[in-house]
């Protein structure tokens, strides 16, 4: 594949990220987020949202494909990972899911970007699915890897069945102090763990691991991490600011704009089956399944399925 970034400009930096390309930055909402802007600047625009814990490189192969089908690509790193940090070191590290959303739209913002397809997995899934929701106006086509992710600390009070509840140990390790000490202490080895469970067949190798590895070497990443999954049991707070719009995800509101769902036949993490959610996306929808022993992070394990989807969302009417 060839290289993805795109040349230097006055909004960049020779920061690099492990050899994936150079990256620009730009102050948006709290944050000076680190991303990289590929493709011709006239094309429709593409937002890629990566997850835990991975990191921009989940697309590496997703982005030239679609820079060549014409599309300009956005692949910002989330707050609390890579060379994203906080503008004001006074501002709490929160990461509740309402806030990445906002984070999403400050970034566009600050690009001057008014429409954009959005896809994502994981934790980039979830915010995906909210901007569609917050802002389907702004929001071309929706890819979402594991369907509709959107939650509320009221369903996050509610009992699973034990081997459902086994599948998120990490939450409840997170949720003590031992576990925040842990996580810091043995990072690596803990994303290396997560990778593993989460996509049992996928045989990533030492150097693809510890190519995006580096980007949890951010200061602020534990931080966030405990904190977005403390907030999820109501084990920490929100910010109140965003009370208002936590409240009316609560609701689990449905999503009209043009929707592919995507799934992986070998996905170790907790995810809904894709006939819980169907319903929720009223307007033009697709549900597709990756085969081979495709797992979570589909878009490194599969990425001509996630750019095909991106660029069949976008034609798809509404």
């Amino acid at each position: 594949m060839s290289d993805i970034s795109s040349p230097l400009s006055s909004g960049a930096s020779p920061d690099t990220a492990n050899g994936f390309g150079e990256l620009r930055h730009v102050d948006a909402g709290e944050l000076n987020i680190a991303y990289v802007d590929a493709g011709p600047s006239d094309g429709t625009t593409v937002l890629l949202l990566h997850g835990w814990p991975y990191d921009i490189r989940s697309f590496a192969e997703v982005i030239p494909r679609l820079t060549e089908a014409g599309y300009r690509v956005l692949a910002p790193y989330l707050r609390g990972h890579g060379g994203t940090v906080f503008r004001d070191a006074g501002t709490p590290r929160n990461a509740q899911q309402s806030i990445l959303a906002a984070d999403a739209i400050a970034f566009l913002d600050a690009l001057g970007i008014e429409h954009a397809i959005v896809g994502g997995f994981d934790w980039g899934a979830r915010t995906a699915d909210i901007l569609a929701v917050l802002h389907p106006e702004r929001t071309i086509g929706l890819v979402s890897v594991s369907g509709y992710l959107i939650g509320s600390q009221a369903a996050g009070a509610v009992p699973l069945p034990p081997e459902a509840e086994l599948q998120w140990w990490y939450q409840y390790y997170f949720a003590t102090e031992r576990g925040r000490a842990g996580y810091d202490r043995y990072r690596r080895d803990f994303a290396k763990l997560v990778w593993r469970l989460a996509s049992p067949q996928w045989a990533f190798d030492d150097a693809t691991f510890e190519a995006s590895a580096v980007a949890l070497d951010n200061a602020d990443h534990v931080d966030i991490v405990i904190h977005n999954y403390r907030w999820r049991l109501g084990l920490a707070d929100g910010d109140p600011r965003y009370a208002e719009v936590e409240d009316r995800l609560a609701q689990a509101p449905r999503i009209s704009v043009p929707t592919i769902t995507l799934e992986g036949d070998a996905n170790g993490a907790p995810h809904p089956d894709a006939s819980a959610f169907a319903a929720k996306f009223t307007g033009p929808y697709a549900h597709r399944v990756i085969t081979r022993g495709v797992g979570h992070n589909l878009p490194q394990e599969a990425p001509a399925a996630f750019a095909q989807a991106i660029i069949d969302v976008g034609n798809m009417q509404q």
